[in-house]
Order: C-alpha cells, then sequence, then structure tokens
C-alpha cells in the first residue's frame, strides 16, 4: 500500500516539528526515517497513524487522504519502543487483543494467532506474562501483536533501541525476513545509521524538521546531499 506525504507541516505553536515534507512511498517499501533526536521523524511517524494533525498538507494510504479519518479507521499497526504490552494477559492475550477489539469471528482467531506465533517463534512462551519474558521474547509479541491485524501498513518507533547489542543484530535480521515474506509497506524510526543501513529499501534522512535526502542506503552513504548528510553518517563523523 502507498504512502503519500504532500506538503506536510506540523507546528506546535511557533516551533515547526516537521516542515514541508514531501515523501512518496511505494507499496512493500521498507522505509527508515532517520536522524538525530528531535528532527521530527516520530513526529512524521505519529501523523501517519493519526496520533498526530497535521497542520497542513495532506496525508494519504493508497489513493485516500486520512487527514480526517480516526486512527482506528486507518487500518495501521504500529510498534512501540516499550512494546506496551499488556500485562494483565498471557502472550496469546495479547496477540489475539487486536482481533477481538476488531470483532473478528471468535472462531477465526485462534488460527490466525497460531499462525504469527510461529513465524516469530513466541508459542513456546504462550501462556507466559510479559513480565515473565526477556527483551527479544516481548518485542517479538509486539510484533505478532501487530502482524496479526494483516493491517495496510507497519509504522514502528525505535523497537529495538532496548535490546542489548548482539539481540539488535538479531532481530534486525528478523524484521527484514517477516518485511520480505509478508510485503508489507513499513515505516521505521530509528537514529542508528547501521540500523537504516541494513533494512531500508530507501532511507528518509532527517534533520530541523526538514527531509535532508531520499535515497537509498548505498546513495545515501556515498552521496550524501549536503553538509548535514555527511556528518551525520561519516565515521569518525566530519
Amino acid at each position: 500500500m502507498k504512502v503519500v506525504y504532500d506538503d506536510v507541516v506540523k507546528k506546535y505553536g511557533h516551533v515547526v516539528g516537521v516542515d514541508r515534507l514531501h515523501l512518496q512511498i511505494q507499496g512493500g517499501e521498507f522505509i527508515v526515517l532517520l536522524g538525530p533526536s528531535g528532527c521530527g521523524k516520530t513526529t512524521t511517524l505519529r501523523m501517519l497513524a493519526g496520533l498526530e494533525t497535521a497542520t497542513s498538507g495532506n496525508i494519504y494510504i493508497g489513493d485516500h487522504c486520512v487527514n480526517e479519518v480516526s486512527p482506528r479507521d486507518r487500518d495501521v499497526a504500529m510498534v512501540f519502543q516499550s512494546y506496551a504490552l499488556y500485562p494483565h494477559m498471557t502472550v496469546a492475550g495479547n496477540i489475539a487483543y487486536p482481533l477481538r477489539v476488531r470483532q473478528v469471528p471468535r472462531h477465526e482467531i485462534p488460527g490466525r494467532v497460531q499462525k504469527v506465533a510461529v513465524l516469530l517463534a513466541s508459542a513456546s512462551c504462550w501462556s507466559a506474562g510479559p513480565k515473565e519474558l526477556s527483551g527479544g521474547q516481548r518485542q517479538r509479541v509486539a510484533l505478532a501483536r501487530a502482524i496479526v491485524r494483516q493491517p495496510r501498513v507497519f509504522l514502528m518507533d525505535e523497537p529495538l533501541s532496548n535490546l542489548d547489542a548482539k539481540l539488535r543484530l538479531y532481530m534486525r535480521r528478523e524484521l527484514k525476513r517477516l518485511q520480505y515474506e509478508l510485503g508489507t509497506t513499513t515505516l521505521y524510526v530509528t537514529h542508528d545509521q547501521a540500523e537504516a543501513m541494513t533494512l531500508a529499501h530507501r532511507v528518509a534522512v532527517m534533520d530541523a524538521g526538514k527531509l535532508q535526502q531520499f535515497d537509498t542506503p548505498l546513495n545515501i552513504y556515498q552521496r550524501p546531499a549536503n553538509k548535514f548528510g555527511r556528518r551525520f553518517h561519516g565515521k569518525p563523523r566530519l
């Protein structure tokens, strides 16, 4: 499902959080929003989810402008940095919850939950609560809860930042594999250049609310569009 930001602005009073953003994302792409803290990347994600309202401009999912569409009717699934699992529910209950909310027929739910749990190797902790899980297991459950909905777009806000380095590397590979298998348009927020380079089909580099460059990881690295890009991607940074 394609996603378009058409001249989108987000202001907080006199402060501009996102400044005239133009992005055209093709169906099935894995897009990484990359930049330092406060650059507007999470705000960009939240506007697509409907958690923030654009001050001006239009946001499209497919051919439909979603500016006035409620978050629950946009058919997007969001994975947060904090996992946001329900502590009183088991793994199975957490994964099934979005289906129950959307009144999926009761007889369909177990099969859909089982399929996603197997895909993410989370069935082994089926009856456990979130407190009994490791960080990696919690992340898998959060991903399974998003995937089970079969949304039009996945939104991920630094979902791996709470994991240790070894587990982050493993989960990057898992995310890449899952996105390839599912073919769902994905927007992923991070400030980690290595994460962006390994995951993305294309990278949207942002700074101070403005889009600096939108290109493939190789071109972003080899041909940065401006001084900010050279500084941000340089090792050591210039």
